[in-house]
């Protein structure tokens, strides 16, 4: 007897870039998430010929993006996939996630372009048969700007890799030569995150100022370049971790790792981060003037920093990789049903 065999339905994920910050980390885990009742395929756009060149290599991605085609039920695009959303090409639906607008934390020189091509991004949208944010602020700006099908993702975490040992972490701050004094750690190191203006508001503390990732400034603080274990042993070793960004956040990451390791935050509540500093009833400074007197009252009272840390520890706890498993599914496959 033949039996019919069902197929599971197709989604095409192109990316230009596979560099493992937090955007791409959080698609991955919905990729992850989705090849349960999906046959996902990422897609990669990735400059090969043009990638050490800043500015050069974008228009590379460009090229391999228009040169997607096929079908497939969905489609998957985050920003530079949206902007070349050819639909007679790729056919089926298309679905748009994106974490965050805002160029201000660009080059000077670089704004111009991505003013235009941020135009043509929201042009492009009315193409988009749903759209995925993962923070409310974003969530509430593309229905305002009259957007219909938006849906909201928080990320999700494994709260139980996020457990160290008192041992773990004195051997860590030894191997790393990061004892006898507090630790602040102060973000990714790139201009954008806001660590170059941190570093200047807080390098006459008695504290080990650290940064990590890739180094795109040059800055005095301790760099370390981390596996993601080590990172968060980083993370649980600080006292304190400041995530100034200087544009719209879609959510940050390193804010809510932090607080899953029960370390306060004081950040400057750009974009979706607010809503999780609130949330978690960390410290929101908007203001470089102020940071370091905000920052020595926390490091003065151990029982303040304590209670910060259990606060946006119960909070950040809630957002499990379970659920944001359960809620992408259910979403592409609303989306699927429409």
């Amino acid at each position: 007897m033949n039996q019919s065999v069902s197929k599971k339905p197709r989604i095409g994920w192109p990316e230009i870039s596979l560099k493992k910050y937090g955007g791409f980390i959080y698609r991955q885990q919905a990729r992850d998430a989705l090849s349960k009742d999906f046959d996902v395929e990422l897609v990669s756009a990735e400059p090969r010929h043009l990638k050490n060149f800043k500015y050069l290599k974008m228009f590379e991605a460009f090229f391999y993006v228009l040169r997607l085609k096929g079908e497939r039920e969905i489609w998957i695009r985050d920003y530079f996939p949206a902007l070349m959303m050819r639909t007679k090409k790729t056919r089926g639906k298309n679905v748009v996630m994106i974490h965050h607008i805002d160029i201000s934390g660009l080059p000077l020189l670089s704004r111009p372009l991505f003013y235009i091509l941020t135009k043509i991004f929201y042009l492009n949208l009315k193409n988009a048969d749903a759209i995925i944010t993962r923070a409310e602020i974003w969530r509430r700006h593309f229905l305002e700007k009259g957007y219909k099908n938006v849906y909201k993702i928080y990320g999700g975490f494994d709260v139980s890799k996020f457990k160290f040992s008192d041992e773990e972490i004195t051997a860590f701050k030894k191997e790393k030569s990061i004892e006898g004094k507090p630790i602040v750690y102060i973000g990714n190191c790139q201009k954008a995150k806001g660590v170059v203006n941190t570093y200047e508001a807080l390098k006459d503390l008695n504290v080990f100022l650290i940064t990590t990732g890739r180094k795109d400034v040059d800055i005095p603080a301790k760099h370390f370049d981390l596996s993601y274990s080590e990172y968060l042993k980083l993370l649980t070793a600080s006292s304190l971790v400041v995530t100034m960004s200087q544009f719209k956040e879609g959510w940050c990451r390193t804010t809510h790792e932090a607080m899953l390791c029960k370390t306060p935050v004081i950040g400057s509540g750009a974009g979706g981060m607010k809503e999780l500093l609130e949330g978690g009833g960390q410290i929101i400074c908007d203001d470089f003037s102020v940071l370091k007197e905000k920052v020595r009252e926390i490091l003065m009272d151990k029982n303040y920093r304590n209670q910060l840390g259990e606060k946006g520890y119960d909070y950040a706890k809630n957002f499990t990789i379970d659920k944001f498993n359960q809620e992408w599914i259910s979403v592409i496959k609303d989306i699927l049903s429409k």
